[in-house]
């Protein structure tokens, strides 16, 4: 049974990885957190294909894969000192972050937590599948819908594989997380913060429930640096559906970035805003 809060955890605690994949000392890191429910596993295929170029580290929350007997976090605001705070001494060289659903707010937080501190801002925040941190939810709370409603709601968004679904001990063991992380997502309030000033890239699906293009766009409002959307055939989990698409996007936004940080001179000043669609093109731009 979990026990408790480990805010004290090393730094090794919070980070998933694979023993013999290697990046490049010099490659940029890519800290990635994960749907509601999703650790590290969430991100190993991206952590094998994407090295040595990009050193990609999963975050593993409290409550899932080595961090079982951790009770898991409820509140956004509770989670973010012990996560900056592991995560800093991995700051040692350029880094960008991506956020996928929930991960896309605690993501979010954590860039706004090291904006302003001298070599420790991030290159880049990447979200994928939510409405702009400040934008209210599109729908009813599941987190305090009873067991049956609320896996059928979770399925409904099919990131959960059937069989895992009907998975009696399974689920008893992962239902108090999932619950949990739903709940954090949903009682999510920004916290108090700078705005942005590294660039945003947001993707989604175009069949996604759970966010639309308006909703999309929304995080421009977040940085006074370039935004950029991606549109991904699929629905809230496209991420598998299109993994080598993303993972190309991925690549091509990272480079785009650590290119222009090594020309300043050729750094973009205000906000331009940028769509994609399996593709770029301007959208609008903003002084």
């Amino acid at each position: 049974m979990p026990s408790t809060h480990n805010g004290t955890a090393p730094a090794g605690g919070w980070l998933g990885g694979d023993a013999g994949v290697a990046a490049d000392p010099a490659a940029p890191r890519l800290f990635c957190f994960a749907h509601a429910g999703g650790g590290a596993s969430a991100y190993r295929p991206w952590r094998l294909s994407m090295a040595p170029d990009v050193d990609v580290r999963p975050v593993v929350l409290p409550g899932r894969e080595s961090r079982m007997r951790e009770l898991p976090y409820r509140r956004v605001e509770q989670v973010i000192d012990p996560l900056c705070e592991a995560l800093e001494p991995h700051l040692d060289r350029p880094y960008a972050l991506f956020g996928h659903s929930l991960g896309s707010i605690l993501a979010y937080e954590v860039a706004r937590r090291f904006t302003g501190r001298a070599g420790r801002e991030p290159r880049l925040l990447i979200v994928s599948g939510r409405r702009a941190a400040r934008l209210p939810a599109r729908r009813r709370p599941y987190s305090a819908l009873g067991d049956d409603a609320f896996l059928g709601a979770v399925g409904a968004l099919g990131g959960t594989p059937p069989e895992l679904l009907h998975e009696g001990q399974l689920l008893r063991l992962m239902l108090p997380t999932l619950r949990a992380d739903f709940e954090l997502n949903e009682t999510y309030r920004t916290l108090p913060g700078p705005r942005l000033r590294c660039p945003v890239a947001a993707y989604m699906g175009t069949a996604d429930p759970e966010v639309d293009r308006a909703g999309l766009l929304a995080w421009g409002e977040e940085t006074t640096a370039e935004f950029t959307m991606r549109v991904f055939a699929g629905g809230h989990f496209y991420l598998k559906d299109e993994a080598d698409e993303v993972r190309a996007a991925l690549r091509q936004d990272l480079a785009r970035v650590m290119r222009r940080d090594s020309a300043p001179e050729k750094r973009l000043r205000g906000n331009t805003r940028l769509g994609q669609e399996n593709g770029e093109f301007p959208v609008s731009a903003r002084q």
